[in-house]
């Protein structure tokens, strides 16, 4: 056989060989395996590595086997992404590094969980102060937690003493927070950190994540950066906005392909010796000056380094025809609709927005609207005062936990309604005067994938002998006992609704509505019952919102 035909016959037996062979296989391989793990965990382990710092170049990772350096969905990845949304050079890194920390010294809110972080000699103690914070700042907003937070730590200061707490004691605390999974989560770790690891908060990232009930991939990071001092980056949406604008990256955030480099960003830009300040700083500067509305560019520590700045002022030259002038203004190499981290070109660039450009909102998928049909019973107290009936709801699930009034799902005749809601009431407190229940309004309140509509139903028991006794799952409080339960916001609407308070949109919360019989409007014959929301199920957080949410 001549060498030319050995050649052709060696070509031809590897252009025959399955694709499996030179490396699909291998990545069904990892999908299965990853499709036996929690997915937060898969994307916690795959820290960005030396070789993702330009994406403008294709390297082989050192070390990696051979065909397996890059995957196709990686060399996708960087091939299609332009320096222009990276970081050119250590310099470049340094500056904002030193900007960005120099400015949170001068700047930082003085807040208690920084204290405590500061303050704290013992380790675990300072992790699980950083936990408690971070956990209630997902999804809300820091004026709101700062009583929360305060109310906790004085009332578990420690892993052991919420340990010990009861959930009911936690709902309790946690009631009027929202997303109430997040505080049972955060007991179920404590007990596990107590019961099954020693009384030792877990040290890095890593296994925060891997061994912590309702840690994700942010929170681990956090607490591994600011209590133990590892030097890696975090990402939530306050740190996404920032590096959004700062490298122009104008596809949507919540993109795999965006996130997986917003994580690689992250990673690149933290200051390995101040980690814990240097996240905290970015995601202090998301909160008070690169805002999502109104950012307050003039006092950004980095504007200098901003490609969104540097974009608003190109369009004001080239507005002004002025551009030739001023050739230092760069733009994205790629930005002919190949760069996948360039404003798509379905949503160009918006000359009324400015910085705001960037990042462009993710399309959400509206709530599920839900009806439901609920009564406060009341009934003279035993020792004087009024007391009003609740029930609890199941121990999974969405407001897992916690007490509300007796509730059916909707009817769709004002006649079944009522009937429904009284063999509701009489399943808990026995007989009953049908023709005391009387419809008094609407609660409308926004869970985070539910949009509840409440048909506010009273019920007063007068004249009559109080009822003493009432099955498990049931409870008599008074007034006050009320307002201090381990109730949601929505309830306590309902509850304001009985007590005949003006109409209107709730204080505090641009969430929820409050509306009278006469201003209500027609509920929809065709809404979705609320069957599903009263079933137990699996709630998930947020994460990323970070998510979140219950």
């Amino acid at each position: 056989m001549t060498p030319l035909v050995s050649r052709l016959s060696r070509l031809w037996a590897i252009m025959r060989k399955p694709r499996a062979a030179v490396g699909s296989g291998h990545r069904r391989q990892a999908a299965s395996q990853e499709g036996r793990q929690k997915h937060a965990k898969s994307n916690s382990q795959a820290k960005p590595s030396a070789c993702d710092a330009y994406a403008g170049m294709i390297p082989k990772c050192p070390g990696a086997p051979a065909g397996l350096a890059r995957q196709p969905e990686e060399v996708v990845l960087q091939a299609s992404v332009s320096p222009y949304h990276l970081f050119r050079d250590v310099a470049e890194v340094t500056a904002f590094r030193r900007s960005l920390l120099s400015w949170y010294d001068q700047e930082k809110r003085d807040l208690p969980w920084r204290r405590r972080a500061e303050d704290e000699v013992d380790p675990d103690r300072r992790a699980y102060a950083v936990w408690v914070s971070e956990v209630m700042l997902q999804q809300t907003q820091v004026a709101t937690v700062i009583n929360y937070y305060t109310g906790w730590m004085q009332k578990w200061p420690t892993l052991q003493d919420l340990a010990s707490a009861s959930l009911e004691e936690v709902n309790q605390l946690w009631a009027g927070l929202g997303y109430y999974s997040r505080g049972r989560r955060l007991q179920e770790g404590a007990r596990k950190v107590v019961e099954e690891l020693g009384g030792h908060m877990p040290r890095t990232a890593e296994t925060l994540q891997q061994l912590l009930p309702g840690v994700g991939r942010y929170t681990a990071g956090a607490i591994a950066s600011i209590a133990f001092g590892q030097a890696t980056g975090v990402v939530d949406g306050n740190v996404a906005r920032v590096l959004c604008r700062v490298r122009a990256i104008g596809a949507d955030p919540s993109s795999t392909l965006v996130s997986q480099r917003l994580w690689g960003l992250a990673q690149q830009l933290v200051d390995p010796a101040r980690p814990g300040d240097f996240n905290q700083a970015a995601m202090e500067l998301g909160a008070t000056v690169c805002t999502p509305q109104r950012p307050l560019c003039s006092q950004c520590p980095v504007q200098s380094l901003c490609r969104a700045r540097q974009r608003v002022e190109r369009e004001q030259l080239l507005a002004s025809r002025s551009l030739s002038g001023n050739p230092d203004v760069e733009e994205c190499a790629l930005n002919t609709g190949q760069c996948q981290l360039c404003l798509p070109a379905s949503e160009p660039w918006d000359q009324t927005l400015g910085v705001v450009n960037f990042p462009r909102k993710a399309s959400r998928k509206p709530p599920r609207e839900e009806s439901s049909a609920t009564c406060v019973l009341e009934q003279p107290g035993a020792l004087g005062g009024a007391q009003i009936l609740l029930v609890q709801r199941p121990n999974s699930g969405l407001l897992a936990g916690l007490w509300e009034f007796p509730s059916v799902t909707w009817e769709p005749s004002e006649q079944l309604q009522r009937k429904a809601l009284l063999q509701e009431l009489q399943r808990w407190a026995g007989p009953l005067p049908a023709t005391r229940l009387r419809h008094l309004g609407e609660v409308v309140h926004t869970f985070s994938h539910i949009k509840l509509t409440y048909q506010v139903y009273g019920l007063a028991l007068e004249g009559q002998t109080p009822v003493t006794t009432v099955p498990a799952g049931a409870r008599w409080l008074t007034q006050e006992e009320f307002h201090t339960a381990a109730v949601s916001t929505a309830m306590k609407k309902v509850f304001r609704v009985y007590q005949g308070q003006q109409p209107g949109t709730c204080k505090g919360s641009k969430r929820s509505q409050v509306s009278s019989p006469c201003s209500r409007k027609k509920s929809c014959m065709g809404q979705q019952v609320l069957d599903n929301f009263f079933r137990p199920h699996i709630s998930t957080d947020a994460s990323n919102l970070n998510s979140a949410a219950q």
